[in-house]
């Protein structure tokens, strides 16, 4: 099984929307016994606490539930537990290679290198102070999902 982690701040918006979406593509796909999904936030400002509301209204518009996720903050066990842990922005990437083992760096990726087709967009930008944005961060995260998973079938021959 591969497992894989997506991390933003405060996992509340960003990283649970990824959460959501690869899970529902990888259900759609069938692959739901060989690719395990989370997310978590480098913070644990809103831990214990659903995704935003905005995030939940944006995802549910395209068939995505996040419903049933509740923030969390990456724990060192996580380096360890996660093959794939991607990072939505440089900060998180930052703060990640910080706290990771030298020896598990290799598995730490900012999410938007999984998406080619978003050519210079490399980091997904915050939505949460402003009433725009979530369509948009809805948008690259699906384009991220469906390179993440090309990525993992490719690598892993699943």
């Amino acid at each position: 099984m591969v497992s894989v982690l997506f991390v933003c701040t405060g996992n509340i918006c960003r990283s649970p929307t990824a959460d959501g979406v690869m899970r529902a593509r990888v259900a759609a796909l069938g692959l739901e016994a060989a690719i395990a999904v989370d997310s978590a936030g480098t913070h644990g400002y809103h831990q214990g606490e659903p995704p935003d509301a905005r995030s939940q209204k944006t995802a549910l518009k395209h068939g995505v539930d996040l419903s049933m996720l509740t923030a969390r903050k990456v724990e060192p066990e996580d380096f360890h537990r996660f093959d794939i842990i991607a990072a939505m922005d440089r900060g998180h990437l930052d703060a990640l290679t910080r706290h990771c083992p030298p020896e598990r760096a290799e598995r730490l990726h900012l999410f938007m290198s999984f998406a080619p087709a978003y050519d210079g967009e490399d980091e997904v930008p915050d939505p949460y102070y402003g009433e725009h944005g979530f369509e948009e961060v809805f948008a690259m995260i699906e384009a991220g999902v469906a390179g993440l998973i090309s990525h993992i079938r490719q690598t892993y021959k699943i």
